[in-house]
Parts: C-alpha cells; structure tokens; sequence
C-alpha cells in the first residue's frame, strides 16, 4: 500500500500492477489514461473519506488506515470469503458487486443479501472472533480493500462515529434476517418472488418506486431457494399486469398496492 498523496489524507494510492490478487478485471475500475499505462505502472487512488463508515474520521486517523490497507481484485464468480473461514480482516467494496450467500439443510445456495460500492463485510468476526457465518461471492468485477482485525477493533473500539455506524448496520442486519426467514417460511414460491420484490422496492426519483440494478433472475431464486424459471415466469405475471415495469438494470412498480396484494397471497381484483 503506498501513502496519500501529499495534502490530502484521504487520498490512498496503490500500484494496480502490484496488488495481491489482481487480474484483468481490474481495469473496470480504472480511467481511460491509467489503462493505456503499463500494468505495473497504473496506480489506483482510493478517497477514503467517501467509504461510509469512514467518512468523517479525523484525517490523521485516515491516514493511519490508509497506510495498513491492503487491496485486492476478484473476477466474476469467484469467493471472495467462505463460511467457516477466519475473521481476520474488515473488507470494503470500493467497486463492482457482491452477494452473501449461504447453504441450506439439503445444501441448496441462498442468497441471503447484496453488496453495493461503499458497503463492508466481516464486522461480525472482526468483533467475536467467530468463523464467518457467510460466504460472499463476486457477482461482478469487484475491488475491495482489506483492512486487518487489529486496526479495525482499534476503529470500532476507539472511534464512536465508527461505533455508531456498525451498530445501526447490526440492528439492520438483524431486521432484514426476519424479513427473509419470513419470505423462506411462504410455501408458494410465486408468493415468495412477490414478497421478495415487494420488500425490495425503494421510493426513487420522481415519486416512482424501483428496484435499483436488480439481481439476475438467478440470482433472486437463490435469494427465494428456487429455480430460475420459476422466477422467470412470475416476473412475466407481473409485466403481463403492468404492475412493474423492466428498465434496463431497474424494475419500476407501477402499482405498488397490487404488488402487496399479490405479495399477500390475495387475488388480483381484476382476476377471475
């Protein structure tokens, strides 16, 4: 890991050509000029006051993180942590994304959640000491930087912004694991994808209400323990309806009291 550049603490650089781990996939998160550099020449900046849970931080504080971090490249696919492995590093996901995905009785893949650029991994081992609960897998290109158990404790210990931060996402991850034991404990699986859909959908701009990069179809029956045809043709009811609508990578719900309806296991009114 080099240092910040000279001036600004939050600015973390790194040779992409050197790190652990790196692959071509790097490039995604590079600018047209740092590609056309030979690879051990491209140097990768990462601002640390824009990762979430560091925002704010006194700059000398970032810069003692910065000079500990360690960062490395996963292609599509590919585990980024397994269960059952050791807690030994806090990991930020500065670009592409991730999923959390666990095995069920019949070791049958679920995805449990999503990772999105700023988010982080391994708070909980990183505290207990316990082997992961999780594993995680690259669904995209990703970059992440790793930051040891060590330095992380000192953060979490030490800084009540960070304190704050990690607890609010506990409660969080506290919540949406009832949410999901929910949505699992529904025996019809078109009811399943309805609910799942329903609890997705955020307000956006504009006063529409959106899924924002929605998961493959795949990646949703892992989420519901399905299949991927299942999902496909319960989507289709839902555009069939025009209860939501496909965006590219959005799905728009167009009508968000039919969705919960159906969600509820409840006729459409409009269906014989």
């Amino acid at each position: 890991m080099q240092d910040g550049r000279e001036g600004d603490s939050s600015l973390v650089t790194a040779r992409v050509g050197t790190l652990p781990g790196v692959s071509s996939e790097a490039d995604s998160i590079l600018s047209a000029d740092e590609r056309a550099l030979p690879a051990g020449k491209r140097v990768l900046t990462v601002h640390l006051q824009q990762i979430p849970l560091l925002s704010g931080l006194h700059p000398q504080v970032l810069t003692q993180v910065g000079r500990v971090m360690i960062f490395r490249t996963y292609p599509r696919g590919a585990y980024v942590l397994r269960k059952g492995g050791e807690g030994e590093h806090l990991l930020f996901l500065l670009s592409g994304r991730l999923q959390v995905v666990d095995l069920t009785e019949d070791n049958r893949e679920v995805g449990l959640s999503f990772l999105e650029p700023g988010d982080y991994i391994g708070e909980l081992s990183v505290i207990d000491g316990i082997p992961r609960s999780a594993s995680v897998v690259a669904v995209e290109p990703s970059l992440l930087a790793f930051l040891s158990r060590t330095y992380a404790q000192n953060l979490i210990y030490t800084q009540p912004l960070v304190a704050e931060r990690v607890l609010k996402r506990l409660a969080g991850k506290v919540r949406q694991a009832s949410t999901y034991r929910v949505i699992l404990g529904i025996n019809n699986t078109f009811q399943r994808f309805y609910t799942l859909i329903f609890q997705m959908a955020q307000p956006g701009p504009g006063g529409l209400v959106v899924i924002e990069n929605l998961p493959t179809q795949q990646e949703i029956a892992a989420m519901i323990n399905t299949s991927r045809e299942t999902v496909s043709r319960a989507l289709r009811v839902l555009l069939k309806k025009g209860i939501v609508e496909k965006d590219l990578r959005r799905l728009i719900v167009r009508d968000r009291a039919a969705l919960q309806r159906m969600a509820n296991g409840q006729n459409d009114p409009g269906e014989r």
